[in-house]
């Protein structure tokens, strides 16, 4: 097992033997899809991110770029389809922020296997394992950003 450190995000990623499809981005980052997903139909949530095969705990994921909006923008936003799928953004969250890669399909949890990690200056999102998942399970974060708060999110306050 590899674990490689990247010094700019201050933290380990195991990298082990995955396939990874990765490329360079204009912000002196990388993105980078592990190669072992797929997107299917999630059983009541739409669609949504599986592995075809097993995932270890630690194991980054993905490192998905972001297109942040400015404030102005996050009206018309909250008033479109794409509500469900930004990200706040920012150290006050004035802004959003829509994921590309596949960021945008990890569904809800109370009980995640991943979790994610916003890097503000460098607009990109990791997305982290962090339970070992099984080939076929479901890739899941905690909406509220912390993977132990169990607070409602929007759509479960309705």
């Amino acid at each position: 097992m590899r674990l490689c450190i990247f010094a700019k995000f201050k933290h380990q990623i195991r990298l082990k033997s995955h396939r990874y499809n990765i490329t360079p981005t204009s912000k002196n980052a990388a993105t980078m899809l592990l190669g072992t997903l797929i997107i299917k139909q999630s059983p009541s949530k739409g669609k949504g991110i599986f592995t075809t095969e097993a995932i270890e705990a630690g194991t980054l994921i993905e490192i998905a770029p972001v297109i942040v909006l400015p404030e102005k923008d996050c009206e018309l936003i909250d008033k479109s389809f794409l509500y469900n799928y930004y990200f706040l953004w920012g150290d006050k969250h004035k802004n959003y922020a829509v994921c590309l890669g596949y960021g945008s399909l990890y569904n809800h949890s109370y009980s995640p296997n991943c979790k994610y990690e916003t890097y503000y200056d460098d607009e990109v999102i990791h997305f982290i394992a962090i339970k070992d998942i099984a080939a076929g399970e479901e890739l899941t974060v905690n909406y509220n950003h912390d993977p132990d708060d169990q607070k409602p999110v929007w759509f479960d306050k309705k």
